[in-house]
């Protein structure tokens, strides 16, 4: 994703190859999202039941508005999943001496099975090892960013909400220029976006951060490859300075590269 301003991460060979994790639903008109079951949204059964929100909300981590993930296998589920689950480099803002840790295998394929995705279950557990490299690749660009224009990268992840179906405003900008000029941007929306609060202890501030996923062309071989698009949300002065400062930075390094040429 080179439209990016926050300098993209692209995955290849640290990638495992061969996820099917971002091909699309079976219906074609389908929009390009990503599988896992961020919000865990059941349809519901009975059509003459009254309007109403179809999850118990009281049943919801206000951490990242999901359920508890059963550990049971799934119904009809034919290969046994690993349970145990992996603990990520991101340190909770809770618990100074916790990290999140990752779904397991068994967890992330009944998400699937939950949201209605055809899931091969021999390539779960590949399609975790992705889900868990993107995120700490998220994870590095967002210390990046606070490092850089903070100076400090003891910050914490808060909460998260992944938001697939909603279009990030750069999402639909990238989009539009995708449109206008096809030879140079790509307009193909992300397949996920996630949604960060990082809580600065330092300074007991609070910034949220967006987070497009992006699938980009493949390796020669096959291998998958994604790009990420990380930076602070607009909504105050901090995440505002922040993005002024990464495109004013951009601009400088621009021409001082054309300076080099030229010299």
């Amino acid at each position: 994703m080179g439209q990016t301003a926050s300098q993209p991460l692209a995955s290849s060979s640290a990638v495992p190859s061969g996820c099917p994790m971002h091909q699309k639903a079976p219906a074609p008109d389908a929009p390009a999202k990503c599988p896992v079951d961020h919000k865990a949204l059941a349809s519901s059964s009975s059509s003459a039941a009254p309007a109403a929100c179809p999850v118990s909300h009281d049943s919801l981590s206000p951490l990242n508005q999901m359920p508890v993930l059963s550990q049971a296998p799934a119904p009809n589920q034919s290969v046994a999943l690993p349970t145990d689950r992996t603990l990520s480099s991101i340190p909770k803002a809770d618990d100074q001496n916790a990290k999140w840790e990752y779904p397991s295998p068994q967890q992330f394929y009944n998400a699937l099975v939950r949201k209605g995705w055809e899931t091969p279950e021999e390539h779960v557990e590949t399609m975790v090892q992705i889900h868990n490299f993107l995120n700490e690749r998220a994870w590095d660009e967002v210390l990046r960013w606070e490092r850089e224009y903070h100076g400090d990268d003891n910050v914490q992840l808060a909460r998260f909400m992944g938001k697939p179906g909603t279009l990030s405003p750069k999402a639909r900008l990238m989009q539009f220029a995708g449109w206008l000029l096809p030879t140079r941007f790509s307009s193909e929306p992300p397949f996920d976006r996630h949604d960060w609060l990082i809580h600065r202890p330092r300074t007991n501030e609070s910034v949220r951060y967006v987070i497009d996923y992006y699938s980009a062309p493949p390796e020669p071989d096959g291998s998958p490859v994604f790009s990420l698009d990380v930076r602070p949300a607009l909504d105050n002065w901090s995440g505002i300075r922040m993005r002024i400062g990464d495109l004013t930075e951009g601009v400088w390094k621009r021409e001082r590269q054309r300076e080099e040429r030229r010299a």
